[in-house]
């Protein structure tokens, strides 16, 4: 790939401004970026022939509203060739990913998706959900639309072949069965409740079943239950019937099971005022692993085909594409992303858009539940917009704040302290824009609230003048809404004026008299303390920001508490990962009884190198 960056003089844009970079330009294939005065992206796209991509922008007339408008704010542009156009689409994809530009059609959530585990790194294998890299030893089986989904299956896949879900440390530790083996739900492999080969069975049965063989399993039950029940061994009947049960409630609760479908992603699209919805269903083994819908950034005078096809390539760019995606609309270069795509999972991707059968009943579902989720996310939208101007309204603001950024801090006694930042804007709770704060400030007493505040907002503030000085990314919030009475906001207001920001407003949420839901008192500084009617809509809005920071902030305090429970002296030993650090615990029964062992005992481990017991020995020795 080569780069070429032109940029033209200050006072040239539009259509004049493109045709400056023409005889710069060959037919090569390649990723061109048009940028405005101030050097921000405003589209990335890719072509074919560049030259003769770029000569369609140079053109004063013909193109739509939207188009126009990018045109006229073009100030330069900047290109890069490819080898071939497959090339061009991958890196497309992944600059709009990167740069967020304004006109481009953008995938706004973009989450890794779960997957279920069968870990191989035991005698007695786990299952259990993972996301993320697949590192682990084991089988992996997914993806899953949600964590719920992936929950859901867990739970009814341990009714039916009772498979252990606790990791290798407690499995160890066990000395009688858990609750799971009472419930039914585990044979307690733990304490020699199953012979390893008839878990490995039963591991085998739940395999193929995640691989779409169920029938067979059924069959294999129902055999073993009608034998068990001529052999009047009605316990062991009983239990298999239980079996069955869960199986037929597992495949019910998946809904639709296609048969013709094995493995595809059904993507339906549905367009409304400017608005998108896409909906995706994952169909896995012939089995629906759940849906789940998205709100692309788009604009009016868009075609379903480029939203369609922008987010498959952003969809696709960090995740392994199934051998087929099912297409509600068509795309206009669907060769190139099927090549694109099959180049990325190196096999073959089939894309489609089915007139009739079985995969065009699955769009039509897909399309039905797009439909009615972006009806829904419009009238929430609605909803919201008149929630943020009530908020304007109360605070004195001149316009409805696009982004509210909600502080709150958890402690118990001032240990594992933490800050949570929520934000919400027109669209809801933006949930990728959460932050939380691990407390440093040394020289702060304990449960001291006003000093954490402080070094939170200090935090924040030095972080967005360095990334953002220009207030350009749309990363500043228009209002700070502080858990806290006169002296939170005394403290921030401190703060603010520290870094020379003046023109955000900030509101401290008291509880009020008695502290009590309701009664609110909302302190701003140099203003009167004043509070909202009971049933105002806006009350009840400003008190789910407030609640959402708190269960952020407390459970983002819980998972740093419980981190440091579990942590043991054996994590700060150069060399010593999780596997390690569970074979010694198993082996000498506590991190003290390490820290105390000679160096032949060290040695004696499982998995502990000669190299390594000497590092530990001389890390205890020398006082860790």
């Amino acid at each position: 790939m080569t780069e070429n960056e032109t940029t033209s003089e200050p006072s040239v844009t539009g259509h004049a401004c493109i045709q400056g970079y023409l005889k710069t330009l060959d037919g090569s294939p390649g990723v061109y970026r048009m940028l405005d005065a101030q050097a921000r992206v405003l589209y990335v796209g890719k072509a074919r022939n560049l030259r003769a991509r770029v000569s369609n922008y140079a053109r004063p007339s013909g193109h739509t509203g939207r188009i126009a408008r990018m045109i006229s704010e073009t100030s330069a542009m900047m290109f890069l060739t490819t080898k071939t156009e497959t090339e061009a689409l991958l890196l497309e994809q992944n600059l709009i990913k990167q740069l967020k530009p304004k006109y481009n059609v953008l995938l706004r959530d973009d989450k890794s998706f779960p997957n279920i585990l069968v870990s191989q790194e035991h005698a007695f294998a786990q299952i259990k959900k993972h996301r993320g890299a697949k590192k682990e030893k084991g089988n992996y089986y997914g993806p899953f639309a949600s964590a719920g989904a992936v929950n859901r299956t867990l739970q009814q896949l341990q009714r039916v072949f009772l498979l252990r879900d606790c990791s290798n440390a407690m499995f160890e530790s066990r000395t009688r069965p858990c609750l799971q083996y009472q419930i039914k739900r585990c044979t307690a492999p733990c304490v020699g409740k199953i012979s390893e080969a008839d878990y490995a069975a039963a591991v085998a049965d739940a395999e193929r079943y995640l691989t779409g063989k169920s029938t067979d399993i059924q069959e294999k039950l129902a055999t073993e239950m009608q034998s068990a029940s001529e052999n009047m061994q009605f316990e062991k009947a009983a239990v298999l019937r239980d079996r069955i049960r869960a199986l037929t409630q597992l495949q019910t609760a998946q809904g639709i099971n296609p048969r013709g479908v094995s493995e595809a992603d059904v993507i339906a699209l549905h367009l409304d005022k400017g608005q998108a919805c896409v909906q995706v269903f994952f169909i896995r083994a012939n089995q629906n692993w759940g849906n789940r819908d998205y709100y692309p950034r788009v604009g009016n005078e868009i075609e379903t085909a480029e939203v369609l096809e922008a987010f498959i390539g952003q969809f696709y760019d960090g995740k392994e594409p199934p051998r087929q995606l099912i297409l509600s609309h068509p795309i206009e270069n669907d060769e190139l992303m099927a090549a694109a795509l099959a180049e990325k999972a190196g096999r073959k991707v089939e894309i489609i858009v089915p007139k009739r059968g079985e995969k065009a009943e699955l769009v039509s579902g897909a399309a039905r539940n797009a439909r009615e989720s972006l009806a829904r996310k419009m009238s929430e939208s609605a909803t919201q917009a008149k929630l943020l101007k009530g908020i304007a309204e109360a605070f004195g603001m001149d316009t409805p704040p696009q982004r509210i950024e909600v502080y709150d801090n958890s402690h118990i006694q001032g240990t594992n302290a933490v800050g949570g930042m929520i934000v919400s804007g027109p669209d809801g709770f933006m949930k990728n824009a959460y932050r939380k704060f691990n407390i440093k400030g040394d020289d702060l007493t304990p449960g001291d609230d006003f000093g954490m505040m402080k070094e939170v907002l200090n935090r924040r503030f030095k972080r967005l003048i360095k990334e953002d000085p220009k207030r350009e990314n749309g990363q500043w919030p228009d209002l700070l809404l502080i858990d806290g009475g006169a002296g939170q906001v005394s403290a921030v207001a401190e703060i603010m004026r520290a870094w020379g920001v003046t023109d955000i407003p900030m509101v401290g949420v008291a509880k009020g008299v008695d502290r009590d839901h309701g009664k609110e008192e909302f302190h701003r500084v140099g203003q009167r303390v004043f509070a909202l009617q009971r049933n105002d809509p806006v009350l009840y809005f400003i008190q789910r920001l407030r609640d959402e920071a708190h269960r952020f902030a407390i459970g983002t305090h819980r998972a740093k508490r419980a981190k440091a429970v579990g942590a043991t002296p054996l994590d700060d030993v150069p060399g010593v990962g999780a596997r390690r650090k569970r074979a010694l615990l198993a082996h000498f029964g506590s991190a003290k009884a390490v820290s105390r062992a000679n160096l032949a005992d060290l040695k004696a481990v499982d998995g502990v190198s000669d190299a390594l017991a000497q590092t530990i020995y001389d890390f205890f020795q020398e006082g860790g």
